[in-house]
């Protein structure tokens, strides 16, 4: 199969029916074999009815349904996941993203060798104050933090070889860095796309101003994953060490100085010496032990993606391995 075509989504009605009409109107002019992943993340409205009514004009329709909203983190994990293309395209379902920019972002993959290509919004029809400003600030962070040059992390168009969704593991909410995920797991030819951004056209964005909060929060979490992941004792260990010595230090001058200078002077507990002594060494040892730690832990926990799917339409494939 030559496509799989990924779309999270969370209360999308109106836009399904138009959206799957986009996109089978580029698939047919281009022969492609091709399927669609509709993940309902936990919508209230009729989208998963939308979805089966689909399914049954279209075979080339399949959706997973969750119990819950479990977030688009997961939802684009179960689509990974289930996907059987040899390349993954990856849109939000309300209508901003262009289904013709997908033949260009698979030639890019088929024929020019990128194990990613991202879309990158140039023109975009948000809010100046809401999105745009913060987003340029946002990008710009995860550029100099992560050493991936996109200007656009956050865009939901993306194009994927197969061999980068089977394996990495997209939990919590760092759908934002895929891009700097696959390069931790050795795909470094990343390459990015101008794609048109449309104006919504139904409802409302699904997103408010918390998601750059938790975005830079999300940024320092894998910068930190990626530098110490593997490592937590070069980190918490070495901060421990300096601790440590930087108090035994403190209590080694204390306990000199009693004995051969300050004899008859005050007690050692009553210089602020002593509480600085005793607090870096609490403090180094609590640092050292929480390395050891996470050592131990990163050599036993078996990363899982937690969510539960309540139906399924169309999938009937046998899951694959893939390893580097």
């Amino acid at each position: 199969m030559n496509l799989s075509i990924i779309i999270p989504l969370l209360n999308e009605e109106e836009s399904l029916k138009e959206l799957h009409n986009w996109i089978v109107s580029v698939m047919k002019p281009n022969k492609y074999s091709y399927e669609i992943f509709f993940i309902d993340d936990g919508s209230t409205d009729n989208s998963w009815q939308e979805i089966t009514k689909l399914s049954t004009i279209d075979p080339n329709v399949k959706g997973i349904r969750f119990f819950k909203n479990f977030g688009k983190s997961q939802a684009l994990h179960a689509g990974f996941k289930a996907a059987n293309g040899d390349v993954i395209i990856t849109m939000d379902a309300d209508l901003q993203d262009n289904p013709e920019e997908i033949p260009e972002l698979f030639t890019l993959i088929q024929e020019n060798g990128f194990d990613l290509v991202s879309g990158w919004k140039k023109k975009r029809y948000d809010s100046l104050i809401s999105k745009n400003m913060p987003s340029k600030l946002f990008n710009w962070a995860a550029r100099k933090t992560s050493g991936v040059q996109l200007h656009d992390f956050n865009c939901g168009l993306k194009a994927y070889n197969k061999k980068v969704v089977k394996n990495i593991e997209v939990s919590g909410e760092m759908h934002r860095y895929i891009p700097v995920l696959a390069k931790n797991a050795g795909f470094s030819n990343i390459g990015e796309k101008v794609v048109k951004h449309q104006a919504r056209k139904f409802g409302n964005t699904k997103f408010g101003m918390e998601r750059f909060i938790n975005g830079f929060l999300d940024l320092i979490t894998i910068w930190f994953v990626s530098k110490f992941g593997k490592r937590p004792m070069h980190l918490f260990g070495a901060l421990g060490v300096v601790m440590f010595i930087v108090g035994f230090g403190f209590a080694t001058y204390l306990g000199l100085d009693k004995l051969f200078i300050n004899r008859t002077g005050r007690l050692i507990t009553d210089r602020p010496q002593f509480f600085i002594a005793l607090t870096a060494m609490i403090m180094g040892s609590q640092l050292f032990l929480a390395g050891f730690l996470g050592e131990i832990m990163v050599r036993s926990r078996k990363n899982e993606t937690q969510y539960k799917i309540a139906e399924e339409i169309n999938n009937t494939k046998q899951e694959e391995q893939y390893s580097l």
